[in-house]
This record gives structure tokens, C-alpha cells and sequence, in this order.
């Protein structure tokens, strides 16, 4: 992993090295922002990012640096207002509040299909995005999963397939 280009880059921006390297006071943001696509494929990235920075760069979580960024999953245009609406519970709330009203709805199959300014206003804007700072036990989380369906283990990963195939709602095969 380490060796990756991406990875490489990233370690280089923060600036602050890297594992039992890593030196706190050297990061030169106090904010690192992970934005991927809403769906399904952004939060593996996410689950893989935030294993990074937990079992690499510790001390960047444990000090609130990382944030996630929400992006929309949906737009609804309800008459001529318009809605940026994060998942499909907050799309069915929205839904049931304008009953018996046309709504317009777009999903949005990643960051890529909205244009600039949307994705400037939605997700990049800091007066209108929305940011959640990752905690220790967020990233704990995420390597408990990482692990869990990445590691050697195939009847803990079977587990957790069984246990959470339930939630499973769109899957893109």
C-alpha cells in the first residue's frame, strides 16, 4: 500500500511522514477532507482511506484533522425549489412532506456527473458543504471492517456477509 502513487502523494502533501515517522507538528493542514462518490463504490474508498490514516497516520485522526465529505446522493426539484438530499431516508422523508406534488428526482452515480458548480455548492464550499470529522473510534471501525472482509479469516468475513446482507439495498454488479 504504502508503495501506491496515490498514497505516496498523499503522505507527501500532509507532509508529516509516515507510521513511527510521522511527526504531528511537521502536517501541514489541519484539515484533510476525504470526498468520494455517495454510493456504494465511495464508501469502500472511504473504508480504505480511513484504514490509511488510522494504521499509518494515527495521530492525524486522534488530533481531528480528517473530516468526510457529505456529497448528495440525490437532487430532488420540487416545483422550482431545489434539494441536495444525502440518502434515500432523507429522500423518502422529503417525499412524504410534499405528497401530492411532482418531484424530480436525480441520482447521482458520482461526483462526476454534477457540474461545477453543484459539486462546489454541495460538497467543496465551506459556508455550504457538509463535513463530518472522523473520530478514533470511526476509524476503528473502518479497519475492524477492512479487515474483517480483506483478511485471512474467510468464516469472519462469511459472518459479516450473512449478518449485513440484509441492509444491502442497491448493488452494483
Amino acid at each position: 500500500m504504502l508503495r501506491n502513487e496515490e498514497i505516496q502523494t498523499l503522505i507527501t502533501a500532509i507532509g508529516a511522514g509516515v507510521a513511527e515517522d510521522f511527526d504531528i507538528s511537521k502536517a501541514r493542514y489541519h484539515k484533510v477532507v476525504l470526498m468520494a462518490d455517495a454510493d456504494i463504490d465511495g464508501s469502500h474508498i472511504r473504508t480504505l482511506l480511513l484504514t490509511f490514516f488510522y494504521r499509518q497516520l494515527p495521530e492525524l485522526v486522534k488530533s481531528g484533522y480528517v473530516y468526510i465529505a457529505q456529497p448528495p446522493l440525490f437532487r430532488a426539484d420540487i416545483g422550482k425549489e431545489r434539494r441536495y438530499v444525502k440518502d434515500e431516508a432523507e429522500l423518502r422523508r422529503i417525499e412524504a412532506e410534499n405528497e401530492g406534488r411532482k418531484i424530480e428526482v436525480n441520482r447521482f452515480k458520482g461526483l462526476g456527473e454534477m457540474d461545477w458548480q453543484e459539486l462546489g455548492h454541495t460538497t467543496m464550499a465551506p459556508e455550504s458543504r457538509s463535513l463530518l470529522q472522523v473520530s478514533v473510534e470511526d476509524a476503528a471501525i473502518a479497519d475492524q471492517v477492512f479487515s474483517t472482509l480483506m483478511g485471512d479469516d474467510v468464516e469472519a468475513r462469511r459472518t459479516f456477509i450473512q449478518g449485513n446482507a440484509k441492509d444491502v439495498r442497491f448493488l452494483d454488479i
